[in-house]
């Protein structure tokens, strides 16, 4: 493999940051972003992708290729939590099983981005359906964890039972 491609995905600004982030946990910096920022940043994200991804779908239409895609991709987003959460409960408790599994079954946007800069070196063309099924996949894994957790988490007081709500489901997932 060509060095080259090697460096510039490291040098990819996404990367960059995350080797910053593991950087400043390994010096065991106090590197703290004041708090109303991480929310905007979040919140720009979300709608950035999602604004991208339904620019791409638009561009490209909607044919039986791309609902192929797309539904694949909330699949695997909806599989994915559920078999890992259960592979995880063997070593954790409900909770952080579900919050994995959920992280699992979402993508990574810097891991899309330096896969998306990876095939624009190597010249190898890619969808913008994919900026969509991106989009999609957050959703449905959110929901996931938050269900596991609903269904399978004991109260945290005894003998108190909380009653199941997909809406309240949906509300917190929102």
């Amino acid at each position: 493999m060509n060095s080259s491609i090697i460096f510039s995905n490291i040098l990819n600004p996404p990367v960059l940051f995350f080797f910053l982030g593991m950087l400043a946990i390994f010096l065991e910096s106090y590197l703290e972003i004041p708090q109303p920022l991480p929310k905007l940043f979040s919140l720009y994200l979300l709608l950035a992708i999602g604004f991208k991804g339904g620019y791409e779908i638009e561009e490209s239409g909607i044919n039986p290729e791309i609902s192929l895609t797309l539904l694949a991709a909330i699949f695997m987003a909806t599989i994915v939590p559920i078999y890992s959460f259960f592979i995880l409960k063997w070593k954790l408790d409900t909770y952080n099983a579900a919050a994995i599994a959920a992280t699992y079954g979402s993508i990574s946007a810097v891991t899309f981005i330096t896969a998306q800069s990876f095939l624009k070196i190597l010249s190898i063309p890619s969808g913008g359906d994919m900026v969509a099924a991106l989009a999609l996949m957050e959703s449905p894994a959110i929901i996931v964890g938050i269900v596991l957790v609903r269904v399978f988490a004991k109260s945290q007081q005894e003998g108190e039972e909380e009653k199941f709500s997909w809406g309240e489901v949906f509300r917190e997932a929102f």
